[in-house]
């Protein structure tokens, strides 16, 4: 039995897209089979990520309401066996859609693939918590920035609401300049204002945004640092979901 996970954001523009879809493509280096789910109806950017949204013919909302099948919906990435992406409807829904929609999906996901990796809208509104459906675990996208972490504490509360107790924090877009000058929150004080727990810290770095406009996640090549980095937290997360689950050696 595979695991949802979700990755979700207080607000817009904290790196969520790009960590959802590099995570993807790293558990599938580690042996994993993935799917990675784009539900942020109306605003469709993971395809782009992978460079395949020339390949998008069927997308999540045909498969929430049987216009396609699940298979015909899924777009193989050849770069990372084992990978998968369904695109997200450029158009948001019409209020069919319930979080239990969701949750079916899921559950037929999980009896195929290691990991369901649902990038969910940024916020709290527009689709939030249908996308939270189903999922096991989430992981909240956070930068260094003040507004950013009020956002992030608001979406953990929200979480908790739903009932998805195991939470994590990844901390993006690290400028070490302006923390150590004492220009940005450091991970310590992120650490003391939000309640999950911290699972990786990805510094800034301009060959992630081209990566991104390229349509080649950064894991792609090996051996360098932010690749390794990758590997470091898809590592933990890993080793929490199973210990999680009460499958990991005692």
């Amino acid at each position: 039995m595979g695991k949802v996970l979700v990755i979700a954001s207080g607000k817009g523009g904290t790196g969520k897209t790009m960590f959802a879809s590099n995570l993807g493509a790293t558990l599938t280096k580690e042996g994993k089979t993935c799917v990675v789910i784009d539900f942020d109806l109306g605003l469709r950017n993971l395809d782009l990520y992978y460079g395949l949204e020339d390949n998008v013919v069927f997308d999540v909302y045909d498969v929430l309401t049987g216009v396609c099948r699940i298979k015909q919906a899924l777009m193989r990435d050849k770069r990372f066996p084992g990978l998968y992406i369904m695109a997200a409807s450029p158009e948001k829904s019409n209020g069919y859609l319930t979080p239990l929609h969701m949750k079916v999906l899921c559950d037929k996901l999980v009896q195929q693939y290691d990991y369901v990796i649902v990038d969910a809208p940024s916020g709290i509104e527009d689709g939030f918590m249908m996308s939270s459906a189903g999922a096991d675990a989430a992981v909240i996208v956070v930068t260094p920035d003040y507004s950013a972490i009020r956002d992030a504490d608001n979406l953990d509360r929200e979480l908790l609401s739903l009932g998805i107790e195991d939470r994590y924090l990844i901390v993006n877009n690290v400028d070490y300049e302006l923390v150590n000058q004492g220009m940005a929150p450091n991970l310590e004080e992120i650490s003391q204002l939000l309640k999950p727990q911290v699972v990786g810290v990805i510094p800034q770095d301009q060959n992630i945004r081209i990566s991104t406009n390229f349509g080649i996640p950064i894991v792609y090549k090996e051996g360098t640092y932010i690749e390794k980095n990758f590997r470091k937290i898809a590592g933990r997360l890993m080793k929490l979901l199973e210990k999680d689950d009460g499958n990991s050696p005692a």
